[in-house]
């Protein structure tokens, strides 16, 4: 190699952050371990005019996805060209009203390379019925369904996509700082926000985009949940809908939420967290493992 090219590539080198290559290498070696990270949460939900206690689970594992068909693939060998690397996230939650209960899941699929989204699902079950709903990002416009047994809820969903704009769901994953930190200390941007569809089916609204503020303090700030003490980074957030919300994300990589609040809905602390191959602990007895979530 010539001296010159040499000295040129060893400076773009030393020029690169330390905190994105380090951030990099933190990632490929904890997240293609064949494992899934599994937090569990003390939830309390705000349900016709009262707070509601239950449980939530977020599960994060990667896993080989289609772009063409949006779903995970069978086998990567078969298609390459069609399959990249996802990062999923499942938010499980399930509380009760009263004689009867609520069970949702929300499911977000990223690109593992830079976390933009590809596909978000979401269903909610309880004894009234269930609703389903899902969308596709595409590169100028979100498209999906929403199926619902409320008259009139049904129907397709065609969303224009605007600059600076993230999913309210993808927040779960963005802010945690998993390739970076996503704002320095001390630091806000405004964006473009989607809502989830947790609130939009709660509230009955459908989706549309607002405006919000993300903060993130500039000091770290000790906390103690069930499941322990820790020093967490502070992200805070105001939406143009007149809701609000705090994150409590652990300084240390995997940088875990520890704790979380969207006012006026939902808010949870962390009971316990583990990264398990859960789906192979599908045997009687393996319901002991959900005492090392704190469930």
């Amino acid at each position: 190699m010539p001296a010159k090219l040499s000295v040129f590539l060893l400076t773009i080198i030393m020029f690169v952050p330390s905190l994105q290559a380090g951030s990099n290498a933190e990632f490929d070696a904890h997240w293609h371990d064949g494992k899934a990270e599994l937090n569990g949460y003390r939830l309390t939900v705000s349900r016709y005019g009262q707070e509601r206690d239950g449980t939530c689970v977020l599960v994060y594992v990667t896993e080989p996805f289609s772009k063409s068909k949006l779903v995970k693939v069978d086998d990567p060998r078969e298609n390459p060209q069609d399959t990249f690397n996802a990062l999923k996230l499942n938010i499980v939650r399930d509380f009760q009203t009263g004689i009867y209960d609520y069970n949702t899941m929300i499911s977000v699929f990223v690109r593992s390379s830079d976390f933009s989204p590809a596909k978000i699902s979401f269903t909610s079950a309880e004894w009234c019925g269930h609703v389903y709903q899902e969308l596709s990002f595409g590169r100028d416009r979100i498209t999906g369904h929403y199926d619902s047994y409320f008259e009139n809820e049904s129907g397709p969903l065609d969303i224009q996509r605007v600059a600076n704009s993230i999913a309210e769901d993808n927040l779960f994953i963005l802010l945690r700082g998993l390739r970076g930190d996503y704002l320095e200390s001390g630091k806000k941007r405004t964006v473009q926000i989607l809502p989830s569809m947790y609130f939009g089916r709660l509230a009955h609204e459908s989706p549309g985009w607002v405006q919000a503020e993300i903060k993130r303090a500039k000091k770290s700030k000790s906390i103690k949940v069930p499941a322990g003490k820790f020093k967490t980074m502070v992200y805070e957030l105001n939406l143009s809908d007149g809701r609000k919300g705090v994150f409590h994300i652990e300084d240390h990589y995997p940088h875990r939420i520890i704790r979380w609040q969207m006012s006026p809905d939902v808010k949870a602390e962390m009971t316990g967290s583990e990264r398990l191959k859960y789906w192979s602990l599908n045997r009687n007895g393996n319901e002991s493992y959900l005492r090392k979530l704190g469930l």
